[in-house]
């Protein structure tokens, strides 16, 4: 006699298999969470760091507008894509309307930041 779906699906295998399964969904969701909150801080960091070189901690540059083609280049050759002189406008933008890291919602990504600073 073949056992009914019903039987199945309440074995102690399909228990061990959906508990399995839940947990790695549970890893994938948090791994990608983690990425992201990485992915902010890093970017808001850069952000800073080309305010506080470029501009001396002031709105507007003082001197040469070259520097974000120059970084981009650069920072290309080391890392590959990421760095397009547009990206690095956007985190030296993310930067001086967020100056203060705590505040940055994780729940958002890079691209809701890109759009919010638009």
């Amino acid at each position: 006699m073949k056992p009914d779906k019903k039987t199945l699906t309440k074995s102690p295998y399909q228990n061990l298999l959906n508990k399995i399964s839940q947990r790695y969904i549970e890893g994938q969701t948090h791994a990608v969470l983690s990425v992201n909150e990485s992915i902010i801080i890093t970017n808001w960091n850069i952000g800073k760091y080309i305010v506080e070189y470029e501009q001396g901690g002031k709105q507007k540059a003082q001197y040469g507008a070259k520097l974000l083609e120059n970084l981009s280049k650069d920072l290309i050759l080391r890392h590959g894509r990421g760095f397009s002189r547009s990206n690095l406008n956007y985190m030296r933008l993310f930067y001086l309307l967020f100056p203060i890291c705590e505040t940055l919602s994780h729940k958002l990504s890079w691209s809701h930041y890109c759009e919010l600073v638009k």
